[in-house]
């Protein structure tokens, strides 16, 4: 049913309406994820990963992750207005138990191609600028991963205005990407290490919590977001991770003997 009788208007309201559901429930991830990992760390300061204290206050990063999360759910509504409205080049497949796994899962590596090569443009000196923002944060916390310029969250999150356009992802595949993208990197960002194991570090492609964490620490290294394989086949996962991952390991058996 239309909202409006005018057709213009009527896609007009259904686009406000549609961004305006994905940003309130990117906000409400944002304070959950972020209260749930300050709570946790303060129960394991144990697992700090830096000694150093954080340069931002919590207040300061929420204030810009809220207008940065705006831009990103203006890329998922743009997406998702576009699947629903048939303009994309290809349309959704059906929902399956066998759909949704494998989308789910190339949706992971092609954006992990996507960030992780933007990723290595906006360490460059013509575009540094834009990035450098997010990397006042040397010792991020779990309030720092949306933190940062617009350009920078265009670099990172104009993949979801556009992959549907040319994959074929049922709509909820896409949102349950999005939803892992919003915690892990949260997580990512808390500057407590909780997720250490053996699939965080080679021969496996997962990362913890340390991986961009270092990346924050050293600027030039562990670049990608959710697999290894990027920095692992360009020789830009920083030196110490592995032998780290395996040290919190140790820290993780310490307390429960």
């Amino acid at each position: 049913m239309a909202l409006v009788e005018n057709p213009f208007l009527n896609g007009i309201l259904e686009f406000l309406l549609l961004f305006a559901a994905l940003y309130l429930a990117s906000l409400v991830i944002l304070f959950s994820v972020g209260l749930t990992m300050t709570a946790l760390n303060a129960r394991h300061p144990e697992r700090r990963i830096q000694k150093r204290t954080p340069t931002h206050t919590a207040l300061q990063d929420i204030k810009s992750s809220t207008r940065q999360l705006s831009i990103t759910s203006t890329c998922l509504a743009i997406g998702l207005y576009a699947q629903f409205n048939g303009w994309t080049l290809v349309a959704p497949v059906p929902l399956t138990w066998w759909s949704a796994p494998l989308f789910f899962v190339l949706s992971l590596f092609l954006h992990d191609t996507w960030f992780y090569w933007g990723h290595r443009i906006l360490h460059t000196k013509a575009f540094y600028r834009f990035h450098k923002p997010h990397h006042m944060t040397i010792t991020p916390t779990v309030w720092s991963n949306d933190a940062g310029s617009s350009v920078d969250t265009l670099f990172a999150h104009s993949y979801y205005a556009l992959v549907l356009f040319v994959v074929p992802m049922p709509a909820a595949v896409f949102l349950a990407h999005r939803v892992f993208d919003q915690v892990s990197a949260a997580i990512g960002h808390c500057g407590f290490e909780h997720f250490a194991s053996p699939s965080a570090r080679r021969p496996w492609p997962l990362l913890c919590t340390l991986y961009h964490d270092q990346h924050h620490q050293y600027f030039v290294y562990n670049y990608a977001n959710y697999f290894s394989f990027w920095d692992r086949l360009c020789g830009t996962v920083h030196p110490t991770y592995d032998k780290r991952v395996a040290e919190f390991e140790g820290i993780y058996a310490g307390r429960r003997d």
